[in-house]
């Protein structure tokens, strides 16, 4: 797609560097945009009181925990002043929005995974339509060795194949009951991959090439630290830090 042909453009750089930190650097950048963007289109003296006013709020409801009836009627209060306080924050966010969708879509498709090296092994699994049997067939380019079997019985729905190859982006191809679907894997010494899943409308529902999860920060929690658990805990540090810097509300 153009944008992210752009995007391979302009963010070329980032390849150049370990991904932890190239992870850090787009947090960091998406940060500032949206804390920048926050300042400039939204009246910040008004913000700055409805934040105060919440906090006077919740103050009161702490010092009557014992009349109910007037905390609820301070809680309303407050309820009016975060919906006014959220009703102006929708500004920027409609503006970052899809911009910030569009840099996530990129990310995931640069940091997700690990690259499959030459002549390193790897896996591709079909799924199939429900109540399949037989066997599924897969066929590879010569540059592509098929390490396990070639034809494959189906189980609860599922083929698994074993391959590795050289280096190249190499087309594979699974038959099933007269019909053919196939998908690609790069296989590449750089720090690159294809969209490792293609669905299809067959009998041949899913084909999938199982790509290693990229650890940015393996520090034991796999599921939290790829490239997205990173990005979380580091856009809440800038963001925390800017917003103080930029005294934005």
């Amino acid at each position: 797609m153009a944008y992210y042909d752009f995007l391979n453009i302009v963010l070329s750089p980032l390849f150049k560097l370990p991904v932890l930190l190239a992870v850090i650097l787009m947090a960091f950048f998406i940060s500032l945009i949206v804390i920048f963007v926050t300042k400039y289109t939204t009246d910040q003296a008004l913000m700055k009181k409805l934040k105060e006013d919440m906090k006077g709020h919740q103050k009161q409801i702490k010092e009557l925990k014992n009349e109910p009836a007037k905390a609820m009627e301070v809680q309303k209060k407050m309820m009016e002043s975060n919906m006014k306080y959220m009703s102006h924050s929708m500004r920027p966010t409609l503006i970052t929005f899809i911009p910030i969708i569009l840099i996530f879509g990129w990310m995931s498709a640069n940091f997700a995974f690990e690259g499959i090296q030459p002549q390193q092994e790897f896996q591709i699994n079909a799924l199939f339509e429900k109540n399949s049997a037989g066997n599924a067939e897969l066929n590879a380019p010569d540059e592509i060795k098929i390490t396990s079997e070639k034809i494959k019985k189906i189980e609860n729905g599922k083929a698994v194949w074993t391959l590795k190859g050289s280096e190249g982006e190499h087309m594979l191809e699974i038959a099933y009951n007269g019909e053919k679907q196939q998908t690609s894997v790069l296989i590449t010494n750089d720090k690159k991959y294809i969209n490792p899943i293609k669905k299809t409308e067959g009998k041949i529902k899913t084909i999938q090439i199982n790509y290693r999860k990229l650890i940015v920060l393996p520090i034991g929690f796999r599921d939290w630290l790829g490239w997205l658990g990173t990005y979380i805990w580091s856009s809440i540090i800038f963001t925390t830090i800017l917003r103080k810097l930029m005294k934005v509300y």
